[in-house]
């Protein structure tokens, strides 16, 4: 099968535009051929257009449009929010946020830290 991410109930997505951007959603119905209605803990559910979605791998298993508590219910059991944490993706928006967040003085010390990190590095291949 050429597709391994395919939109489905359950299936866990990110907002790639707007205001929920970076959020992690799940789809919980499917309204027509370009629109699902997606739901997190920390949002109200709504209708998302499917080229505002990053699809990830991880579906959890849920009926179609379950009320709020289930929802919390079975992200917490399937712990996929937590897994998309700690995949590549999850790692590198992290790694991302945290360069976005630092300060002139924390760059300083890294290039510092990386400089020393060279000079070991040469020191040794001599």
């Amino acid at each position: 099968m050429p597709f391994t991410r395919l939109v489905e109930v359950g299936r866990v997505a990110m907002v790639n535009y707007g205001k929920d951007y970076g959020k992690l959603v799940v789809i919980v119905d499917i309204i027509d051929q370009a629109r699902a209605l997606c739901d997190a803990p920390d949002m109200t559910r709504k209708p998302m257009y499917f080229k505002r979605l990053a699809i990830t791998e991880f579906v959890i298993d849920i009926s179609k449009s379950p009320n709020k508590k289930t929802l919390i219910a079975a992200l917490n059991s399937s712990k996929a929010f937590e897994k998309f944490a700690e995949s590549a993706w999850g790692k590198k928006l992290a790694a991302k946020k945290a360069k976005a967040a630092s300060t002139d003085f924390s760059r300083f010390k890294a290039m510092i830290a990386k400089k020393a990190k060279s000079a070991k590095i040469k020191a040794a291949l001599k």
